[in-house]
């Protein structure tokens, strides 16, 4: 097994806790066992990952980062979720294919990475659906590498350029400095996007954008680094406007509120002057809790 894929001395995100996952926990709070929240078939992502008949998503407990603002809280940051093996997890991957899901969706995968690629492992002759890698961009590019058999769609967010937001909100000061070098891998492992004929992504990278309250400027910074740094055409991005200020997000009175119509137009102004035309922008009423999922186990009832 490559090292960086042993969780004895963790090494998987950038915070390299190297602690020994079978006695303690780092970080992201994750043990020597995988846990998830939720499969279902999810019909709220972009058009080219839900389709018609929603993407196959698994949740999985835990994170390697700490927002202050996330979403999905509960699972995220409070570990909720249901322990399972290598094999209930292949058992789960092939259940969502057959329920008619247009791809395996692995959201915030990177803490249980050695048990995902077993259990890829075990069904990779039966599993005919692209897999997507949808992460907080937080990576290291030596893990994407690993990941080139495995992931056929990379969705990463983008969160943020400016390193004291980065801290101040999600406790990662170097949080560009990785995602910024792991996008680029990402697009270098996957190549131009590709669809097929119903317009369902099979390969290719989904960079997201979240535009926070107050953050503008930061976020005219990141589409700027998109222009310049990374091959057009190469890659779809999705500008998010859903920002709703949740869990403790209250605590931060300059992102205690939703994103302005205004602050949401700039950002979505910037990106058309650049060229970057080539993927999603949201209406505003998808900031709402409301499309936020329900964890309750649904799908994990495997024996």
């Amino acid at each position: 097994m490559n090292s960086l894929l042993d969780i004895t001395c963790c090494q998987l995100c950038p915070r390299t806790c190297k602690v020994n996952r079978t006695v303690s926990t780092g970080f992201c709070s994750c043990t020597n066992e995988v846990k998830a929240a939720r499969a279902a078939l999810h019909l709220w992502e972009e058009p080219c990952i839900s389709g018609t008949q929603g993407s196959g998503t698994v949740f999985f407990s835990g994170c390697t980062l700490k927002c202050c603002f996330c979403q999905n809280s509960q699972i995220s940051c409070e570990n909720f979720g249901k322990t399972l093996s290598v094999s209930q997890l292949s058992e789960i991957f092939l259940k969502l294919q057959e329920g008619g899901a247009h791809n395996l969706n692995l959201v915030t995968p990177t803490q249980y990475l050695p048990f995902i690629i077993e259990a890829l492992d075990n069904i990779k002759k039966l599993l005919s659906i692209p897999v997507i890698y949808n992460c907080g961009g937080y990576e290291r590019p030596e893990v994407i590498s690993l990941l080139k058999d495995y992931v056929d769609i990379y969705m990463p967010d983008l969160k943020y350029y400016d390193a004291s937001l980065s801290f101040s909100y999600s406790k990662a000061k170097d949080y560009f400095s990785f995602a910024s070098k792991a996008i680029q891998k990402m697009i270098e492992q996957t190549g131009v996007p590709t669809f097929n004929k119903e317009g369902i992504l099979q390969k290719g990278v989904l960079i997201r954008h979240l535009v926070l309250p107050g953050c503008k400027e930061d976020s005219m910074k990141l589409l700027e680094w998109i222009s310049e740094t990374l091959p057009k055409d190469s890659f779809l991005l999705s500008l998010l406007s859903q920002y709703t200020p949740v869990y403790k997000a209250s605590m931060y009175p300059k992102i205690n509120r939703k994103v302005t119509t205004y602050e949401y137009n700039k950002v979505l102004d910037k990106a058309i002057s650049l060229g970057l035309t080539q993927g999603f922008m949201q209406e505003r009423s998808s900031a709402s809790s409301a499309y936020t999922p329900s964890f309750q186990l649904e799908g994990l009832d495997i024996k």
